[in-house]
């Protein structure tokens, strides 16, 4: 399955890779998919926002560090997955014609107390543009097999059956952020994980067996096809856009929108258990904290808790992130 191991990596080596460039199309092609903000869609409409020019999705940012981490500290092979990332930091926006290349620093290996056939890799990654500028840092940690070691069985995996969604039609009033309410749960709605969109998003990000072929996964520990992490954190983008666009709708009506901004990063992002082709996951946000931004007037920056639940009621996402979010109504 895999050609790299625990035993390939030593604390304090570095892995460099690249470049990758990064096309208008393909910033435009994600941002309609998952992330449909006009910073991301239009040069033109760019102009009138927070950023001031079309700029990448910083979640495909995320995912061409795991293109560039898949082909160069993988060496083009297959992990045995990731348990999360520790933190994540967008420092600069990734523009069209950007060539991306990572420096990866391998902080520490450690062998599985309770899994013999696998180790744990901690990792703190950096991606640059063509002019040597951080645009993300990553601090994450990935599980790979221990050479000369009997792998454990695959699990048993029983696949899911298609659900009929219907988009729900409920709406809130969008607060700005100094008088928006803390510890209320927003609904996002459901999304059906198909094998087809499974496989499609793995081969753009993260082609590992795992996630681009259904009967290599099936002799993987996952025991069948599952999603990308980062895909699954794509579609939380989603259902994030699709509900705050009846939001505004809503709000529209009877006075000024809100707006938000671009998100400086997250924390303590764990995928608790694989998602597999034919899941449905519902996610939820909610506001847990938030403080008026002292270098951008006008502004504030949200805290947000994020869950993803399966059709069995699992919780298998979580994270905690932040964004910018106009703090009042304007005079």
């Amino acid at each position: 399955m895999t050609g790299i191991a625990f035993e390939d990596f030593t604390p304090g080596s570095v892995i460099e890779g690249g470049p990758l460039t990064v096309t208008e199309a393909e910033i435009v092609a994600f941002a309609a998919e998952f992330d449909p903000q006009p910073f991301h869609l239009d040069a033109e409409a760019a102009k009138a926002t927070f950023v001031g020019q079309l700029i990448g999705s910083g979640w495909q940012t995320a995912g061409f560090g795991m293109r560039l981490l898949q082909e160069h500290v993988f060496r083009g092979g297959t992990s045995m997955g990731s348990p999360g990332i520790a933190e994540l930091r967008w420092l600069r926006p990734v523009l069209p014609g950007d060539a991306l290349r990572i420096a990866v620093k391998v902080e520490s290996c450690r062998a599985s107390n309770t899994k013999p056939d696998r180790g744990f890799v901690a990792f703190a990654m950096t991606v640059l543009n063509g002019a040597g500028e951080r645009v993300m840092t990553q601090e994450f940690s990935v599980m790979f097999p221990r050479r000369g070691t009997e792998p454990l069985p695959p699990r048993a995996v029983t696949p899911a059956g298609p659900e009929a969604l219907v988009e729900p039609d409920d709406a809130e009033a969008l607060h700005f952020l100094e008088s928006a309410p803390l510890g209320t749960a927003r609904d996002l709605g459901r999304h059906h994980f198909t094998p087809d969109a499974v496989i499609a998003y793995a081969r753009a990000y993260d082609p590992q067996a795992f996630h681009v072929d259904p009967e290599a996964a099936r002799q993987t520990h996952f025991g069948g096809l599952c999603a990308s992490g980062w895909h699954t954190a794509a579609v939380w983008m989603k259902r994030l856009h699709i509900t705050r666009e009846r939001d505004i709708a809503f709000t529209a009506r009877t006075g000024p929108v809100p707006q938000l901004g671009p998100s400086p990063g997250f924390r303590d992002m764990r995928w608790l258990a694989p998602v597999y082709a034919g899941d449905t996951l519902r996610y939820t946000c909610t506001l847990v904290d938030k403080r008026a931004a002292a270098s951008r007037p006008g502004w504030g920056l949200a805290t947000h808790e994020n869950v993803g639940v399966n059709q069995r009621g699992e919780t298998v996402f979580r994270f905690t992130g932040s964004v910018f979010w106009q703090w009042a109504r304007e005079a």
